[in-house]
């Protein structure tokens, strides 16, 4: 006679010891985190002057991109002129509020004299340069492109045939 043996396939841990270690460690995970004491007022002071110390070096690292940025463009400019192609005037690029504590300047260490091609679009003294105000048909700011149609499109006849037909070959190419 033969004896038949079955095999269970091994699943993994059963379901209920798998909540309970949940919930232990979820009770672990709480204890320790009310057992933190609060930080003293030296180490609050420390984290502040990290802190404005990474502030600063943030600003301090916008207002370099900014002025390779405006660099890069002056070079761009010029080159492009130089070379027959057509520039359009620059935009004007909003400036974002500074940080509170953070380090301000006027703009690059030698920025571009104002008029120039390119001249700061991206710092403060570029943004004092009166650029003009961007208009948008979207916002009604602009008049409307000749593209736009000034009548909707009228209804066809019943009897018309249909502008698209069926018996298009998917693939023009292999007409």
């Amino acid at each position: 006679m033969r004896t038949i043996h079955f095999k269970r396939a091994h699943k993994g841990r059963h379901p209920a010891i798998k909540a309970a270690l949940l919930i232990a460690g979820l009770l672990i995970a709480s204890v320790a985190w009310a057992a933190l004491p609060p930080p003293t007022p030296a180490q609050q002071q420390a984290a502040a002057e990290k802190k404005a110390k990474a502030d600063a070096q943030a600003a301090k690292d916008k207002e370099s991109l900014a002025a390779s940025m405006d660099a890069v463009t002056t070079r761009w400019r010029s080159r492009a002129g130089e070379q027959g192609w057509k520039t359009h005037p620059a935009v004007a690029i909003a400036a974002a509020a500074p940080a509170a504590g953070a380090v301000t300047a006027a703009g690059p260490a030698n920025p571009p004299p104002a008029g120039s091609p390119g001249a700061g679009n991206t710092t403060a003294a570029g943004q004092a340069a009166g650029q003009p105000a961007i208009k948008s048909e979207k916002l009604g700011t602009a008049p409307p492109s000749e593209d736009v149609k000034k009548v909707p499109t009228q209804a066809q006849p019943k009897d018309a045939p249909p502008t698209v037909q069926k018996d298009t070959p998917k693939n023009v190419s292999k007409k």
